[in-house]
């Protein structure tokens, strides 16, 4: 990728070394994270060079009566100015112009106006949402709506605690996992992956993992919106699925519905939560209607934040004959593979590269309890 603002702008950290020599540099340091524990190979999917990231968030600078996006500068101790941003998909790049020129014909578009946040889909849609540090009124919806119809985008207007949704808040993804094409709505301000070319890859190997598996019935914690739980479902005789946020689980079930999957429950508990119940330590009005007894759990997915596993769903998910764990943070990877190989072994290993030039790594293991552990 080549971008005008390398070595200015701190959102790309990785830009002196070509894409392929980055690659390689992560591989080496997931390889040497995973070596106590996994000897085999690491299977490594790229990521497009450019035009891979379906989320954008940009400062909006003022000088004087013109505003220019900003991002955070490489030393983080202030803001540079950007033109263009090729990291982000198409969707979002051939909007962003046209719509600062538009805030710089309106001062009631660019009044107070601090940020724009981008969500877009391979599909083309994009979702807008503009942020100031003022109320927003009728004025601003008239000018916001017209540029909804010029931009064929949908736009969301917030203020303090001002949320003004014109046309709609979410686009549609549409990723297509082994020849099957499946839907999701990716909701303002809620958990997406940003990158769908790579989240495709990382569902297919998650998919693969799961057949590896053996059927049974699957237990799911940091299921999000549904990314990995939907496509995985037809591995499974039942999913049971939990997620702390609620907006989320609202998504979850819409895209359950939306791709006709029958065989889930997405349930609101915490990763805590979730142990407490399934170790019969708490009852939950939230699990009403499910009996977890009838559950014949034979493999987890987890897809924990970059903190990794708490101690308690360690433990638990140790019990399990099949594990399959998805981590954006390797070093809190190895800390929970410390314990779980205890039990089990590590018998595939992936690199998912979500963030090309940053140092972030995206990585999964299957494991498998060990001959003797559950008897």
């Amino acid at each position: 990728m080549k971008c005008r603002h390398f070595g200015e702008c701190g959102s790309c950290t990785l830009y002196v070394i070509d894409y392929e020599t980055q690659l390689k540099e992560k591989h080496r340091r997931v390889a040497g994270l995973l070596a106590p524990f996994y000897e085999g190979e690491i299977e490594t999917y790229s990521s497009p060079d450019t035009h891979y990231r379906a989320r954008a968030e940009f400062r909006i600078w003022h000088d004087g009566e013109r505003c220019d996006y900003a991002m955070g500068n490489m030393s983080k101790d202030g803001s540079v100015t950007i033109e263009e941003c090729p990291k982000v998909i198409r969707p979002i790049e051939e909007r962003m112009e046209p719509l600062l020129e538009a805030v710089n014909e309106s001062t009631v578009l660019s009044r107070k106006l601090f940020a724009v946040e981008f969500l877009a889909a391979t599909t083309g849609e994009c979702l807008i949402t503009m942020l100031y540090h003022r109320q927003l009124d009728e004025a601003w919806q008239r000018e916001a709506r017209a540029l909804e119809e010029q931009l064929n985008a949908s736009i969301i207007g917030r203020a303090r605690k001002q949320r003004l949704v014109l046309s709609r808040d979410f686009v549609t993804e549409v990723l297509e996992i082994d020849s099957k094409k499946y839907k999701y709505r990716h909701y303002e301000g809620g958990f997406t992956q940003p990158n769908p070319f790579v989240n495709r890859k990382m569902i297919e190997w998650a998919k693969a993992r799961a057949a590896e598996a053996g059927g049974g019935d699957l237990l799911e914690a940091y299921c999000g919106l549904g990314n990995f739980t939907i496509p995985l479902a037809d591995r499974f005789g039942k999913v049971l699925a939990t997620e702390i946020s609620k907006n989320s689980i609202k998504a979850a079930k819409e895209n359950c519905a939306l791709n006709g999957v029958e065989n889930i429950a997405f349930v609101r508990l915490s990763s805590e939560e979730m142990t407490s119940a399934l170790r019969k330590e708490r009852s939950f009005n939230r699990l009403k209607g499910i009996d977890i007894d009838e559950y014949d759990f034979r493999c987890v997915l987890v897809d924990p934040p970059r903190a990794g596993l708490d101690e308690a769903t360690r433990e638990l998910i140790s019990t399990f004959e099949n594990i399959i764990y998805i981590s954006c943070n390797p070093e809190t990877l190895a800390r929970d593979l410390e314990y779980l190989t205890q039990s089990h072994e590590v018998h595939r290993a992936a690199l998912f590269d979500q963030f090309p030039h940053t140092g972030h790594i995206e990585s999964g293991v299957f494991l498998r309890m060990r001959n003797g552990e559950n008897e």
